[in-house]
């Protein structure tokens, strides 16, 4: 019987000195990323059809280089009020969120586009009106008061580090759009920089800076997204945010 112990021991002992990998890289034991958001997070447009979020979305490209799990729970289409009610109401998030190590945010764009073309369609073409509906919507949205309230809310379940991107330019050089956004989007994107100051461990990714005027290669032509090099753009300032590149 004692001989059986000792050889059975050390089975054990040569086992955990030979392959300790396959305990370190399982999938549980690893930090994860949660990310919040729209379908920049998801990935429209980038895989097979829109049912499930695209593997090449920069959570994925995070979690590839940080060598994280990604819960990937952005949603196409929404808006910041919607995301807000999701964490407020939705056990799937707060769970979610409970177990996070990390937490990405990109939420706003929808809002802000809301806004830009109800003031296109409301001026008709007259651009002193346009300018001066965009600003009086812009400065009654509650686009701000819905991140910082979902930051709480973060907050609320998780200490993890918050990466929140602001808002890059989704139009294309040639399309007139495109210079109206440039006008306001630095003004706006300060709000993002203020939401950060205002909380800790949250840090901005600057997608706006990082896109600049490379349209062309880094959104969807015909399209608001990113392609999948914007979406690695987006993924390599989220590392750098995060402080995991």
């Amino acid at each position: 019987m004692k001989r059986l112990i000792k050889t059975a021991t050390a089975i054990l002992l040569v086992s955990s000195l030979t392959a300790p990998a396959a305990f370190a890289k399982n999938d549980n034991a690893k930090e994860s990323l949660v990310a919040l958001g729209d379908s920049i997070p998801f990935g429209f447009n980038l895989g097979q059809n829109n049912q499930n979020p695209a593997k090449t979305s920069y959570p994925y490209l995070i979690g590839e280089d940080g060598d994280l799990r990604v819960r990937n729970l952005g949603i196409s289409g929404w808006q910041s009020a919607q995301l807000l009610d999701a964490l407020e109401t939705d056990q799937k998030y707060r769970q979610a969120l409970d177990h996070a190590d990390y937490v990405s945010v990109t939420i706003g764009s929808n809002d802000l586009l809301s806004i830009l073309r109800a003031a296109a369609a409301e001026s008709a073409g007259n651009q002193l009106l346009f300018q001066q509906l965009l600003q009086q919507k812009l400065s009654t949205s509650d686009v701000f008061t819905n991140i910082g309230e979902t930051i709480e809310e973060i907050r609320s379940l998780t200490d993890a580090p918050i990466v929140l991107y602001n808002v890059y330019n989704p139009f294309q050089l040639n399309d007139p759009l495109h210079y109206v956004a440039d006008a306001v989007l630095p003004q706006i994107n300060l709000g993002f920089i203020g939401l950060a100051f205002s909380y800790s461990d949250v840090y901005v990714a600057d997608a706006y800076s990082a896109f600049g005027n490379d349209q062309a290669e880094y959104v969807i032509q015909g399209d608001i997204h990113p392609t999948n090099a914007g979406q690695a753009v987006l993924a390599g300032i989220g590392l750098d945010a995060l402080g995991l590149d």
